[in-house]
Protein backbone atom coordinates (compact mmCIF):
# COMPACT_ATOMS: atom_id res chain seq x y z
CA UNK A 1 0.00 0.00 0.00
CA UNK A 2 1.29 3.48 -0.87
CA UNK A 3 2.28 5.80 1.97
CA UNK A 4 1.70 8.89 -0.19
CA UNK A 5 -1.18 11.19 0.72
CA UNK A 6 -4.43 10.30 -0.92
CA UNK A 7 -4.62 13.56 -2.92
CA UNK A 8 -1.18 12.85 -4.46
CA UNK A 9 -2.31 9.37 -5.47
CA UNK A 10 -5.34 10.86 -7.17
CA UNK A 11 -3.13 13.45 -8.90
CA UNK A 12 -0.80 10.71 -10.18
CA UNK A 13 -3.76 8.73 -11.49
CA UNK A 14 -5.13 11.74 -13.38
CA UNK A 15 -1.75 12.57 -14.91
CA UNK A 16 -1.20 8.95 -15.84
CA UNK A 17 -4.62 8.69 -17.46
CA UNK A 18 -3.98 11.88 -19.39
CA UNK A 19 -0.65 10.60 -20.65
CA UNK A 20 -2.24 7.29 -21.65
CA UNK A 21 -4.97 9.11 -23.56
CA UNK A 22 -2.42 11.24 -25.37
CA UNK A 23 -0.30 8.23 -26.24
CA UNK A 24 -3.36 6.41 -27.53
CA UNK A 25 -4.33 9.38 -29.70
CA UNK A 26 -0.80 9.69 -31.07
CA UNK A 27 -0.70 6.00 -31.99
CA UNK A 28 -4.04 5.97 -33.82
CA UNK A 29 -3.44 7.32 -37.31
CA UNK A 30 -7.10 6.91 -38.21
CA UNK A 31 -8.43 8.98 -35.30
CA UNK A 32 -10.12 12.26 -36.15
CA UNK A 33 -8.42 15.45 -34.97
CA UNK A 34 -10.86 16.94 -32.46
CA UNK A 35 -9.29 20.38 -32.82
CA UNK A 36 -10.18 20.21 -36.50
CA UNK A 37 -13.77 19.39 -35.60
CA UNK A 38 -13.91 22.30 -33.18
CA UNK A 39 -12.56 24.64 -35.83
CA UNK A 40 -15.06 23.29 -38.38
CA UNK A 41 -12.35 22.07 -40.77
CA UNK A 42 -13.16 19.29 -43.20
CA UNK A 43 -11.31 16.35 -41.54
CA UNK A 44 -10.72 14.25 -44.66
CA UNK A 45 -7.52 12.18 -44.63
CA UNK A 46 -4.72 13.54 -46.81
CA UNK A 47 -1.82 11.46 -45.59
CA UNK A 48 0.38 12.17 -42.60
CA UNK A 49 -0.87 15.63 -41.59
CA UNK A 50 1.79 17.48 -39.65
CA UNK A 51 0.73 18.87 -36.24
CA UNK A 52 1.64 22.43 -37.27
CA UNK A 53 -0.50 22.43 -40.43
CA UNK A 54 -2.04 25.84 -40.99
CA UNK A 55 -5.67 26.72 -40.40
CA UNK A 56 -7.55 28.76 -42.98
CA UNK A 57 -11.09 29.94 -42.41
CA UNK A 58 -11.87 29.59 -46.13
CA UNK A 59 -10.95 25.91 -46.07
CA UNK A 60 -13.70 24.53 -43.92
CA UNK A 61 -16.57 22.09 -44.22
CA UNK A 62 -17.72 21.34 -47.79
CA UNK A 63 -21.17 22.85 -47.35
CA UNK A 64 -19.46 26.19 -46.67
CA UNK A 65 -16.81 25.89 -49.41
CA UNK A 66 -19.29 24.81 -52.04
CA UNK A 67 -22.31 26.93 -51.12
CA UNK A 68 -24.19 28.95 -53.74
CA UNK A 69 -22.49 32.20 -54.82
CA UNK A 70 -24.09 35.48 -55.87
CA UNK A 71 -21.83 38.08 -57.52
CA UNK A 72 -23.73 41.01 -58.96
CA UNK A 73 -25.94 39.62 -61.74
CA UNK A 74 -24.19 36.23 -61.70
CA UNK A 75 -25.38 33.26 -59.68
CA UNK A 76 -23.57 30.00 -59.12
CA UNK A 77 -25.52 27.06 -57.73
CA UNK A 78 -24.31 25.12 -54.72
CA UNK A 79 -22.16 22.14 -55.63
CA UNK A 80 -23.49 18.70 -54.61
CA UNK A 81 -20.15 17.99 -53.00
CA UNK A 82 -21.18 14.53 -51.85
CA UNK A 83 -20.94 13.56 -55.53
CA UNK A 84 -17.40 14.93 -55.78
CA UNK A 85 -14.74 12.39 -54.74
CA UNK A 86 -13.31 13.45 -51.37
CA UNK A 87 -9.75 13.74 -52.65
CA UNK A 88 -10.82 16.40 -55.16
CA UNK A 89 -12.38 18.74 -52.60
CA UNK A 90 -10.40 21.78 -51.49
CA UNK A 91 -8.15 21.05 -48.51
CA UNK A 92 -4.88 21.91 -46.78
CA UNK A 93 -2.12 19.30 -47.11
CA UNK A 94 1.62 19.07 -46.47
CA UNK A 95 3.35 20.51 -49.53
CA UNK A 96 4.69 17.68 -51.74
CA UNK A 97 6.20 19.95 -54.40
CA UNK A 98 9.27 21.64 -52.87
CA UNK A 99 8.42 24.81 -54.80
CA UNK A 100 8.52 28.35 -53.36
CA UNK A 101 5.44 29.75 -51.60
CA UNK A 102 3.00 31.32 -54.08
CA UNK A 103 3.82 28.80 -56.82
CA UNK A 104 1.02 26.91 -58.57
CA UNK A 105 1.85 23.27 -59.28
CA UNK A 106 -0.45 21.07 -61.38
CA UNK A 107 0.00 17.32 -61.15
CA UNK A 108 -1.46 15.94 -64.36
CA UNK A 109 -1.15 12.36 -63.15
CA UNK A 110 -2.98 12.93 -59.86
CA UNK A 111 -5.40 15.61 -61.13
CA UNK A 112 -4.41 17.98 -58.33
CA UNK A 113 -3.48 21.65 -58.29
CA UNK A 114 -1.34 22.85 -55.40
CA UNK A 115 -0.89 26.44 -54.27
CA UNK A 116 2.24 26.37 -52.13
CA UNK A 117 1.91 28.14 -48.77
CA UNK A 118 4.60 29.45 -46.40
CA UNK A 119 5.63 27.02 -43.69
CA UNK A 120 5.45 23.78 -45.65
CA UNK A 121 1.74 23.51 -46.39
CA UNK A 122 -0.19 23.70 -49.66
CA UNK A 123 -3.77 24.28 -50.65
CA UNK A 124 -4.89 21.43 -52.86
CA UNK A 125 -7.72 21.56 -55.37
CA UNK A 126 -9.08 18.84 -57.64
CA UNK A 127 -8.80 19.63 -61.35
CA UNK A 128 -9.85 18.36 -64.74
CA UNK A 129 -7.15 18.29 -67.42
CA UNK A 130 -6.77 18.07 -71.18
CA UNK A 131 -7.42 14.86 -73.03
CA UNK A 132 -4.63 12.98 -74.76
CA UNK A 133 -3.06 15.08 -77.48
CA UNK A 134 -4.11 18.38 -75.90
CA UNK A 135 -1.95 18.41 -72.78
CA UNK A 136 0.55 21.14 -72.06
CA UNK A 137 3.34 20.91 -69.52
CA UNK A 138 6.21 23.15 -68.50
CA UNK A 139 7.15 26.07 -66.29
CA UNK A 140 5.56 29.45 -66.97
CA UNK A 141 3.75 32.23 -65.11
CA UNK A 142 0.33 33.76 -64.67
CA UNK A 143 0.48 36.90 -66.80
CA UNK A 144 -2.90 38.19 -65.69
CA UNK A 145 -6.24 36.98 -64.36
CA UNK A 146 -9.86 37.88 -65.04
CA UNK A 147 -13.19 37.59 -63.27
CA UNK A 148 -16.10 36.33 -65.37
CA UNK A 149 -13.87 36.18 -68.47
CA UNK A 150 -14.98 36.31 -72.07
CA UNK A 151 -14.35 33.05 -73.95
CA UNK A 152 -13.21 32.99 -77.56
CA UNK A 153 -12.72 29.53 -79.11
CA UNK A 154 -9.49 29.29 -81.13
CA UNK A 155 -9.81 28.73 -84.90
CA UNK A 156 -8.69 25.10 -84.65
CA UNK A 157 -11.48 24.41 -82.16
CA UNK A 158 -14.02 25.97 -84.49
CA UNK A 159 -12.71 23.71 -87.25
CA UNK A 160 -13.33 20.68 -85.04
CA UNK A 161 -16.70 21.98 -83.86
CA UNK A 162 -18.25 24.21 -86.56
CA UNK A 163 -21.22 24.96 -84.29
CA UNK A 164 -18.90 27.20 -82.25
CA UNK A 165 -18.53 29.68 -85.10
CA UNK A 166 -21.22 31.79 -83.46
CA UNK A 167 -18.68 32.50 -80.71
CA UNK A 168 -15.78 33.45 -82.96
CA UNK A 169 -16.20 37.01 -81.70
CA UNK A 170 -16.30 35.79 -78.11
CA UNK A 171 -18.87 34.58 -75.61
CA UNK A 172 -19.85 36.90 -72.78
CA UNK A 173 -18.83 35.92 -69.27
CA UNK A 174 -21.37 34.20 -67.08
CA UNK A 175 -22.18 30.99 -65.23
CA UNK A 176 -22.52 28.98 -68.46
CA UNK A 177 -19.31 30.30 -70.00
CA UNK A 178 -16.74 27.47 -70.49
CA UNK A 179 -14.14 29.55 -68.60
CA UNK A 180 -16.39 29.78 -65.58
CA UNK A 181 -16.17 32.43 -62.88
CA UNK A 182 -12.43 33.15 -63.13
CA UNK A 183 -9.49 32.51 -65.44
CA UNK A 184 -5.73 32.67 -64.94
CA UNK A 185 -3.81 33.19 -68.20
CA UNK A 186 -0.60 31.19 -68.63
CA UNK A 187 2.28 32.89 -70.48
CA UNK A 188 5.76 31.54 -71.13
CA UNK A 189 8.65 33.91 -71.92
CA UNK A 190 6.11 36.70 -72.45
CA UNK A 191 4.06 34.77 -75.02
CA UNK A 192 0.53 33.48 -74.51
CA UNK A 193 0.52 29.69 -74.36
CA UNK A 194 -3.20 29.60 -75.07
CA UNK A 195 -3.70 27.59 -71.90
CA UNK A 196 -5.71 28.72 -68.91
CA UNK A 197 -6.47 27.70 -65.36
CA UNK A 198 -10.17 28.40 -65.11
CA UNK A 199 -13.50 27.53 -63.57
CA UNK A 200 -16.10 25.29 -65.11
CA UNK A 201 -19.86 24.85 -64.70
CA UNK A 202 -19.25 21.13 -65.28
CA UNK A 203 -18.23 20.28 -61.71
CA UNK A 204 -18.66 16.56 -62.46
CA UNK A 205 -15.72 16.71 -64.90
CA UNK A 206 -13.21 17.37 -62.10
CA UNK A 207 -10.73 14.52 -61.92
CA UNK A 208 -11.26 13.63 -65.56
CA UNK A 209 -9.26 14.12 -68.74
CA UNK A 210 -11.57 15.69 -71.29
CA UNK A 211 -10.75 19.34 -72.02
CA UNK A 212 -8.83 20.94 -74.88
CA UNK A 213 -5.78 21.27 -72.68
CA UNK A 214 -6.77 23.81 -70.04
CA UNK A 215 -6.88 23.09 -66.31
CA UNK A 216 -10.44 23.23 -64.93
CA UNK A 217 -11.60 23.72 -61.35
CA UNK A 218 -14.99 23.83 -59.67
CA UNK A 219 -16.18 27.44 -59.91
CA UNK A 220 -16.13 27.92 -56.13
CA UNK A 221 -12.54 26.62 -56.08
CA UNK A 222 -11.30 28.88 -58.88
CA UNK A 223 -12.76 31.89 -57.04
CA UNK A 224 -10.83 30.85 -53.93
CA UNK A 225 -7.63 30.29 -55.92
CA UNK A 226 -8.03 33.57 -57.84
CA UNK A 227 -8.23 35.50 -54.56
CA UNK A 228 -4.99 33.93 -53.30
CA UNK A 229 -2.73 33.88 -56.35
CA UNK A 230 -0.07 36.63 -56.33
CA UNK A 231 0.67 38.66 -59.42
CA UNK A 232 2.95 36.95 -61.99
CA UNK A 233 2.77 33.72 -59.99
CA UNK A 234 4.96 30.88 -61.20
CA UNK A 235 3.17 27.87 -62.68
CA UNK A 236 4.56 24.35 -62.98
CA UNK A 237 2.52 21.80 -64.95
CA UNK A 238 3.70 18.23 -65.30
Amino acid sequence: MSNQPDHLNRRGFILGAGATALAGAAGCSQSMDMSALQMNIDPMPTGAIRPQISVDKAVTTPDVMYAAVQEGPYSLPAIPYDKVPKQFRRQIVPDPTGEAPGTIVVSLKDRFLYLVQPGGDALRYGVGIGKEGFLWSGRANIQYKKAWPRWTPPPEMIQRKPELIKYQGGMEGGPENPLGARALYIFKNGADTGYRIHGSPEWWSIGQSMSSGCVRLINQDIIDLYNRVPGKAQVVVG
